[in-house]
């Protein structure tokens, strides 16, 4: 059984929402990019989607996979892949221990020799939807896709929001219809009552831009990998600490 299936499948089990994280190999900079990974890990996160920036990051995933039990997914788009070729990215990404991938540009009708080669080597296809995408597109999404499907709740620029969009719940029954593949939803989730919106009928939520903000105001602090791991443990409802030490429920800044 893939990682992404076992952990969707626990997170059913246990009744509770997921908690897909979003960063990027490399912010801040590579070695504190790799810490940030493992406290994500430690925090709780159920996946680790990780943003690829340049051309061969597998070596970073590779060098911290050993010691993260969550399952990766690398974010891409299409072209960074098929100049490495996707037989080759797919044997790379295999070794360095990534579990599925999500190329955001590739589209779903010329998707299927991209998830048979990936599928060969035991990688999961993500497919991102959104409120625009057609029923007939979210029918090939559930036939062609595995380990889960990604939704985004708004159109527009991401960033964090102060709610969550009205019609994300509407967005995801209309997938729903089409298939019991998990699905995540993000797009805006900064906040706690967020993951628990959605996981009132979505299997995860995913919080990408808040997560960045978090790690750009703390980049230069010593403090930088600890607040990460204190605000993924906020987001999945255990509080923030205050200066106590005791935990609250006062938001983190973003």
């Amino acid at each position: 059984m893939s990682r992404l299936r076992a952990a969707f499948e626990r997170i059913r089990a246990e009744r509770r929402t997921g908690l897909v994280t979003y960063t990027t190999v490399g912010d801040p900079d590579l070695a504190r990019s790799a810490d940030i990974l493992r406290a994500l890990d430690r925090a709780g996160a159920d996946v680790l989607e990780v943003g690829v920036p340049f051309s061969d990051p597998l070596a970073t995933i590779a060098d911290l996979r050993s010691d993260i039990a969550a399952p990766i997914v690398v974010f891409s788009y299409a072209n960074p892949l098929l100049r490495v070729g996707i037989a080759e990215f797919a044997r790379r990404a295999a070794g360095a221990g990534v579990d599925g991938v999500l190329a955001l540009d590739l589209p779903i009708e010329e998707a299927g020799e991209f998830r048979e080669t990936l599928a060969s080597a035991g990688i999961d296809t993500i497919f991102l939807l959104s409120p625009t995408t057609t029923d007939a597109r979210i029918q090939r999404a559930a036939e062609l896709g595995s380990g889960f499907l990604y939704g985004i709740s708004r159109l527009g620029v991401t960033g964090a929001r102060d709610q969550v969009a009205s019609g994300a719940d509407a967005m995801v029954r209309r997938i729903r219809a089409h298939t019991s593949m998990p699905i995540a939803l993000g797009f805006g989730v900064s906040r706690p009552e967020h993951v628990a919106e959605i996981g009132s009928y979505a299997d995860a939520a995913v919080v990408g831009s808040a997560l960045v903000s978090v790690i750009a105001k703390e980049s230069g602090s010593a403090d930088l990998i600890p607040r990460v791991e204190e605000y993924v443990r906020w987001l999945k409802g255990a509080g923030r600490p205050d200066a106590t030490g005791r935990r609250e429920g006062r938001p983190v800044r973003v």
